[in-house]
């Protein structure tokens, strides 16, 4: 599908979604019911959703307990536009809108999608994006660099956990599921003296997986064994100044053996692999009002990460190609035995001092509100990589720090238009060095910025067009066999053009949310690979990271609600995306000029309904659809369509709900990874797909209790 040439196809499907919702301002029923009010967190100042000038989905606690969502990667299937990547046992990686990493081996990487956890930075971990006793989920589609900058080229995912409250409360959840699935998650919160209110939460997650091990004998092989812990404190110190605490503990002991030879959920692995990670992080938040003519926030996090990730490289058993085991003995003994780990320790420090005006020091006459902040941040990786085809350990380190300024002016043009203009302008240097004697210290000044125009029509309907400026900073590759020029790359830049239209309708019953795009890039950061072969006929691959010439992403986006009334609610999204390389030739000298970019599927919608037939049972159903999408820039292979259903009933009382759910209620086997190469030796090492599976049919039964 590419509808870049056909502006009609845009039109049609956001007609589709919406003149259903707009024609009902005229045969609207007389009952009303109203949907909750929802507030972004995590821009400058809070507001309403239907109110900020971005393309902007909000996920609310009722969308993660409707999936019995356990992480982000099983609830992003809503929002348009945005895709993941695993390659690992949980999703690390995210795409917005076609852009994205999706795996990171040696190299140090810079993500173009950022993550941040009540202010801390987890960006390209993101796999502890665990959802227990989370308020929201803030996905920020399209660059982000005035608020944001470097880590948010293609967009940001912001969760917000819950506050700690003014009462004594609790809750309780157990899950019970398929795979011998089984979750405890408890929360306490309350006021711990009169100026002192707290919130612990502790989250337990295990599961065999969804892999059986046929050489083992193991079903276990790709398990999960997930520890989250949380701790939160609001101090109100006087009148003037407010004092929020956050303390994370993470723990993730997972198996990863997810590939087979045969492409599907059986694998032959001797030495199954493992996808761990043991993370500490601090954040917190004084919010002064004492001054006269500003607030100031001042913002600090540290976060400390020991991460463990290897793989059985040859997916298979010492003997496979045995003459007993194998039809063609041209291939007997044909094969080669070896694992890949890398183990990894982050830890990453911010600091930022962020001022914000108030009422007696607006700018021109009291139209303009501004802000303006310092950013630091220091990131520092440390890498040892065991590998069976190298002599001695792989060792790396990587120290980066980024300071940043930035500036924004909120101008009230009249009683309906608004200008808002920021800027942010970036100095990141870096030092890296490898047991490859190679070293190298990038150094990049990025700026990026906005510029909105807003018209609030009248209370209900809302226009914004804006450009925006993102950027992500350049690096170098690791990879010591690779030439001269291909050992560093430049930053990469984006320029987002974009019209949006939100929409309340029936005193607040029905929502339409909608957003049209144009991205251009510069400099693109794409990744390649190279193939070495060895003199026993195995391969190695070697991936990098280059500089496309230009490429283009444009679409569009829809989200529409409707409660009609008491008894039934539907809700849908529709992202379509169409990208493109311009002049760019990959490692292997093909051209892909005009080809689509990796991971960008060209549609995606979400329709869901919610039906309560009377006060005490909520009945759930909804309906996932992703087109193919090519898995890689460095080879053709793509995934293929797919449609999934999910469904989840719920008995409601005041103080407990039980619920009956499943995902992919028709077993669909679909796939999230996938790459061209020759790893099966009972076929001479032929080249062809390989693919890791996403979930299979889950379902189980869950209790909320609260207190």
């Amino acid at each position: 599908m590419n509808f870049t040439k056909s502006p009609l196809t845009l039109a049609i499907a956001s007609f589709l979604l919406s003149a259903p919702l707009v024609s009902l301002q005229v045969n609207a029923q007389e009952e009303k019911t109203a949907l909750e009010t929802i507030t972004v967190t995590s821009d400058f100042r809070q507001q309403n959703l239907l109110k900020t000038p971005s393309a902007l989905s909000v996920l609310t606690d009722l969308e993660i307990q409707q999936r019995n969502a356990q992480n982000l990667e099983e609830l992003v299937a809503v929002i348009p536009n945005v895709n993941f990547a695993s390659g690992s046992q949980r999703a690390r990686y995210y795409q917005i809108r076609g852009i994205g990493e999706r795996s990171q081996y040696n190299e140090p990487i810079n993500p173009s999608v950022g993550m941040i956890i009540d202010g801390i930075d987890f960006t390209g971990i993101g796999s502890i994006a665990t959802l227990f006793d989370v308020q929201q989920v803030e996905v920020f589609r399209g660059p982000q660099g005035t608020r944001f900058g470097a880590n948010a080229l293609a967009g940001m995912l912001n969760i917000t956990t819950n506050a700690p409250t003014d009462e004594f409360e609790g809750s309780i959840k157990l899950d019970v599921g398929n795979y011998h699935s089984y979750g405890l998650g408890v929360a306490l919160s309350g006021p711990a003296s009169d100026a002192v209110n707290y919130r612990l939460a502790v989250n337990k997650y295990q599961s065999d997986g969804f892999i059986e091990n046929t050489y083992l004998g193991k079903d276990d092989t790709n398990n999960r064994d997930e520890l989250s812990l949380r701790g939160k404190l609001s101090i109100q110190v006087n009148n003037e100044l407010t004092v929020d605490l956050s303390a994370f503990y993470f723990d993730f002991d997972n198996g990863f053996d997810a590939f087979s030879l045969d492409n599907n959920r059986q694998t032959l692995s001797d030495q199954p692999g493992f996808d761990q990670q043991e993370t500490s992080a601090l954040a917190a938040k004084f919010t002064y009002e004492g001054f006269d003519n500003f607030t100031l926030v001042t913002l600090l996090s540290h976060a400390d990460s020991d991460l463990a990730y290897g793989f059985d490289e040859d997916w298979a058993y010492v003997g496979i190609s045995a003459p007993e085991n194998i039809d063609n003995q041209d291939y007997a003994y044909y094969e080669y035995s070896s694992t890949d780990y890398y183990f990894r320790d982050k830890s990453t420090q911010t600091i930022e001092l962020r001022a914000l005006s108030n009422k007696e020091s607006e700018l021109f006459n009291g139209t303009t509100s501004w802000v303006a902040g310092l950013y630091f941040k220091q990131d520092d990786e440390d890498l040892k990589r065991q590998y069976t085809y190298l002599s001695n350990d792989y060792t790396s380190t990587f120290d980066s720090q980024s300071i940043a300024i930035y500036g924004q002016l909120d101008t009230q043009l009249s009683e309906q238009w608004q200008l808002t203009s920021g800027i942010r302008i970036e100095q990141r240097t870096a030092d890296y060095f490898n047991s490859d004697g190679f070293n190298d210290s990038p150094d990049d000044t990025m700026i990026g910025g906005k510029l909105v125009l807003s018209y609030q029509q009248n209370d209900d309907a809302f226009w914004y067009g804006s450009i925006n400026r993102g950027y992500k900073a350049g690096g170098a590759n690791t990879d010591g066999s690779l030439p001269d020029d291909l050992r560093t790359f430049d930053p990469e830049y984006l320029i987002n053009y974009e019209l949006g239209y939100k929409l309340s309708l029936l005193d607040n019953s029905a929502f339409i949310r909608t957003a049209v795009f144009y991205m251009d890039r510069t400099d693109v950061q794409v990744k390649s690979s190279q193939t070495i072969v060895r003199e026993d006929a195995s391969s190695e691959f070697i991936s990098y990271l280059g500089n496309a010439a230009t490429g283009s992403n444009i679409g569009v986006e829809v989200e529409a609600n409707w409660k009609i009334n008491e008894l039934f609610e539907l809700y849908g999204a529709l992202g379509l995306l169409d990208t493109e390389f311009n002049d760019f030739i990959n490692a292997d000298g093909v051209s892909l000029d005009g080809r689509q970019q990796a991971h960008a599927p060209n549609y995606q919608f979400n329709l869901g309904i919610n039906l309560n037939p009377s006060e005490y049972w909520l009945v759930n159903i909804s309906l996932d659809g992703k087109d193919g999408f090519y898995y890689s820039d460095s080879h053709n292979e793509r995934s293929k369509s797919v449609e999934l259903v999910n469904a989840s009933i719920t008995y409601l009382q005041d103080d407990y709900q039980v619920k009956v759910w499943a995902r992919n209620l028709a077993d669909e086997n679909y796939t999230n990874r996938g790459f061209y190469f020759g790893n099966d030796p009972r076929d001479g090492y032929k080249g062809k797909q390989y693919t890791q599976l996403s979930e299979p049919l889950v379902f189980g039964i869950t209790l909320d209790y609260q207190f």
